[in-house]
């Protein structure tokens, strides 16, 4: 018998953005009309950080696409009642009546108004993991740009699963909204709890497999030994949440035992705070007449402004100056006369002089001599003084690099980790130059395609920053979404980002209850709430308690691929044809998240590959027929126009592409405008290629300098300074915000406003979980194990759990098939490896099975991924345990940026007999 010979055979150039770590290039081949596999796409070699190669993810596309348990086609809820033990008796309808339906409510939203009586958003809504629905939704973005007020507070797990403080630290210090290694510079780095061969996509595999061939070493420091830390040079078992004593005694070898004649003098002393004088108040001296901060001049010896042209400001040493002021909160202006001034570095070393190695050991579980062995790698590897030629340009070279991974920069002690990250690197002069740490993308600040245009003069030689409000004139007083992230996180600013990254937990829990001096209007249930590509109720912490909170919703529209536990509670499913059904263009290149920094930029597009299943619909289409329908079609394509769809505007210099705002446009219309317009502006007009261009090639791109990966010589031409080591502005607008809570008669978020500090103290961070226990009403040393997640290339981002082919790849990598467990502690407690288990914090407990292993601290569990899943198909049959299943969702563990830690004090005991079925 032979296999008949296909008619057609092709191979379709597209993308995949299922996670941060993309978009990777790839190519679908289809054989007379099915996928069938995905290959790379070679044809991207020479541009690509990964040589066109996608990771384990991108393989499952093809299972993805023809899955049995597909929704493919509009369903609405015939169950008026909402629970998880409800069926919501979902039934099939037309595309018509579904979205007649939808338009429906919304026009009688827009007939009240967009804003109810709380002064929040009527429409609220939850994207994925970081920004990648975006990459997938077509022109939705346009609709709810023409929609207006959007309340995005809800996270799907914002604040635990991203590396939130970094986020937003990042972005204060040094414009990165994520953090990374200039891996192929760099010869020696730090990685705590980085995760990144797991997560960083083919592009970091690539560079830090290249990076071992060249030489480098790199030092895994976290609890367990993972992916990451088996293809290190060495693994630091350190004892969870400890990782900010660790960092701090690193700082104290290098400023108290090393001292300044080891660091990069001249990096100190023009690109930061460090000469910046002191006053005893903590406040910086001020010149009494332009209230700049003052600096001690060495050739003049006296006390000057710090950009006094000719100046040599010192780093050591203590000051008798004349005349100064300082200014406090609420521009509260102190004259001083014969003050003694200290420079900032000098109050740092000051500061560090109690974090000693051995003080460390007994925190973090560490060996004083190992603490200075790494301390000193670190500092005889940054190569202080050399330099490199990038682009016909010198450039220092620093190649020493510290990075950080979840759970250890976001949570109580991620201010202190972020830090201390960014101290290690400005002391050696690493930070944004060749080699060093280097920021990948921004978000939080604008505009988002150039981190370098973001780089503008702002007050006392920093870059501007762009805060919520604290003065009494401007505090947002009422909040305007419902996790109150501009009235409670001045660092979070108000960008498109800024919701999202507000601290998304309050929006869950002040729907079920508000703290007792509250004092503000009552936050209010949206009335219609879309959500794409999340499921926050196994994303989230105590998601039992979520989901009860879902259930409450009056009105949930889901655009589904499969059922899932949050959508299980929709009143409408959408079906958007997927992955490689449907028609999309997006940036590539450039300086973007993670790995993702290349020397080319360009744009990519997906396309349909295969005819959509069913009657899913391209989300384009989706979002142009919502537009007409509730009238809003001229300010959805003016909002195209402008480049709401997210590539480039269609009208620029040189060129003009626009929609006519006042008629409806096909799918294949908008993006052929956008083909032309991306590559107009790209190439500076010399080339205009359309979207059938754009189907056999897939991609367009041009060159970029390396050197805008880095962000130092941007600064040092505006002659501007990293707000580092001393952050007296955090000081003074902590502060402010206190005044402003307190006039409030709101003291809820005190122990919030304890992490404002100019030079951040050790705390009793893992303390901070036991106190919670015991105020909870347990027992600490009922719960004596730590429970931490990590991730998995197969499941990250949660969105391959349907797919057979993700699950059989998983489970020949260890610890995929349950919960990892120190092997000794195991025979302690009587458990065998394959033994089901109970695991079990305060708030409930998840099962699955022990994973023995020796690469575990004693004290530490580990589950790779989040599961727990009880509607989604395939998936609910694993009986895999979750940590978000008995992780509480606390205000006493959310740090002062609204995020908290993916970490939760457990017991474990073996099921025998009936229990383990």
């Amino acid at each position: 018998m032979t296999s008949e010979t296909p008619r057609t055979v092709r191979n379709v150039p597209t993308y995949c953005y299922n996670c941060v770590a993309g978009p990777d290039f790839m190519t679908v081949k289809v054989v007379d009309g099915v996928a069938t596999e995905v290959e790379p796409n070679f044809a991207a070699a020479d541009v690509h950080p990964a040589r066109g190669r996608v990771c384990v993810k991108a393989h499952g596309l093809v299972q993805k696409t023809y899955n049995p348990h597909r929704i493919l086609q509009p369903m609405k809820r015939t169950n008026p009642k909402k629970g998880r033990n409800e069926d919501p008796g979902f039934v099939p309808i037309s595309w018509d009546e579904a979205l007649g339906i939808m338009a429906d409510k919304l026009n009688a939203i827009r007939a009240k108004g967009l804003i109810d009586e709380s002064g929040l958003p009527r429409v609220a809504a939850s994207f994925g993991h970081g920004g990648t629905p975006a990459m997938y939704m077509g022109t939705l973005p346009a609709f709810l740009a023409a929609w207006g007020p959007i309340d995005f507070s809800f996270g799907s797990g914002q604040g635990v699963k991203c590396v939130h403080s970094e986020h937003l630290y990042g972005e204060f210090w040094h414009r990165a909204f994520t953090v990374a290694a200039d891996t192929p510079l760099t010869r020696y780095v730090i990685s705590i709890g980085s995760n990144v061969e797991a997560s960083g996509g083919p592009c970091a595999v690539t560079r830090h497999a290249q990076a071992r061939v060249r030489g480098y070493k790199r030092v895994q420091v976290e609890p367990h030994l993972s992916i990451t830390g088996a293809c290190s040079a060495e693994w630091v078992p350190i004892r969870p949440k400890t990782d900010p004593a660790f960092m701090f005694a690193l700082i104290h070898v290098m400023v108290c035992e090393h001292g300044l004649a080891r660091l990069d003098l001249p990096f100190l002393r023009d690109r930061t705070s460090s000469p910046y004088l002191v006053g005893p108040d903590g406040l910086y001296l001020r010149d009494p007449d332009s209230a700049k901060p003052l600096v001690w001049d060495c050739t003049s010896a006296r006390a000057v402004p710090f950009d006094t042209p000719g100046a040599v400001p010192a780093l050591e040493g203590r000051f008798r100056v004349a005349a100064a002021i300082s200014v406090d909160a609420d521009d509260a202006r102190r004259p001083l006369t014969e003050v003694d001034g200290v420079p900032a570095f000098v109050k740092l070393v000051e500061h560090m002089g109690k974090y000693s190695p051995e003080w460390a050991a007994q925190v973090c579980d560490i060996p004083a001599d190992t603490i200075r062995r790494i301390a000193g790698e670190f500092l005889d590897n940054a190569g202080i003084g050399g330099t490199i030629e990038i682009d016909g340009a010198t450039l220092p070279l620093r190649p020493v690099a510290v990075t950080l991974g979840k759970s250890v920069n976001n949570g109580w002690g991620a201010f202190e980790c972020c830090w201390a990250r960014t101290v290690l690197a400005t002391l050696v002069g690493a930070l944004e130059v060749p080699g060093g740490t280097l920021g990948t993308t921004v978000r939080l600040n604008r505009p988002h395609d150039d981190r370098h245009l973001s780089v503008v003069a702002g007050e006392d030689g920093f870059m501007a920053q762009k805060f919520n409000p604290t003065d009494k004139e401007h505090w947002v007083a009422q909040p305007t979404g419902r996790n109150a992230h501009r009235t409670l996180v001045p660092i979070v600013g108000n960008s498109a980002w800024s919701q999202a990254l507000g601290p998304t937990q309050l929006a869950w829990m002040f729907q079920r209850e508000v703290p007792q001096d509250w004092n503000l209007p009552t936050p209010t249930m949206p009335e219609m709430w879309f959500i794409y590509r999340s499921n926050p109720a196994i994303s989230f912490w105590d998601t039992q308690a979520l989901v009860d909170t879902i259930a409450t919703f009056p009105f949930t529209v889901s655009f589904a691929y499969t059922i899932d536990e949050t959508n299980f509670f929709a009143d409408l499913l959408l079906p958007e044809a997927t992955d490689l059904e449907s028609l999309q263009m997006i940036r590539v290149g450039g300086t973007k998240f993670v790995e993702q920094f290349w020397t080319a930029r360009g744009v990519v597009l997906r396309q349909p590959a295969v005819e959509p299943q069913g009657e899913t619909r391209d989300f384009t289409w989706i979002s142009t027929e919502l537009a007409r329908r509730t009238g809003l079609l001229e300010a959805y394509n003016k909002a195209l126009n402008r480049g709401a769809g997210g590539v480039s505007a269609l009208k620029g210099e040189g060129y003009d592409f626009s929609l006519d705002p006042a008629r409806e446009h096909g799918v294949d219309t908008i993006w052929d405008a956008v083909c032309r317009a991306a590559s107009a502006e790209l190439s500076g007009g010399r080339e205009t290629l359309d979207l059938a261009w754009f189907k056999e090639h897939g991609f367009y791109t041009v060159p970029m300098s390396q050197k805008a990966w880095y962000l130092t010589p941007t600064l040092a031409e505006k002659g501007l300074r990293y707000e580092l080591p001393y952050q007296e502005r955090l000081l003074r607008i902590g502060r402010e915000l206190g005044n402003r809570l307190h006039e409030n008669r709101m003291h809820w978020w005190d122990e919030q406003l304890s992490e404002y500090t100019a030079l951040p103290e050790w705390h009793d961070v893992p303390g901070r979980w036991e106190k919670a226990l015991v105020d909870s009403g347990a027992k600490a040393e009922d719960f004596p194990l730590w429970l931490l997640a990590t991730k998995s290339m197969q499941y990250h981002t949660g969105g391959n759990v349907s797919i057979a082919l993700m699950r059989e790849v998983a489970q020949n990598v260890r610890g995929h098939a349950g919960v990892i467990m120190n092997a000794d502690t195991a025979k302690q407690y009587g458990i065998a490896d394959g033994d089901r288990v109970e695991i079990r914090s305060h708030i409930g407990a998840t099962y699955g099975k022990a994973v023995l292993a020796n690469g575990i601290r004693p004290d530490t569990l580990v589950i790779i991924g989040q599961f727990d899943h009880w509607a989604t198909p395939f998936a609910k049959d694993f009986g895999m345990p979750s940590l978000n299943t008995i992780a509480p969702m606390s205000m006493e563990l959310t740090d002062a940026t609204g995020s908290g830690a993916d970490i939760v004090r457990v017991a474990i005991r073996r099921i025998s007999g009936r229990q383990a079925q």
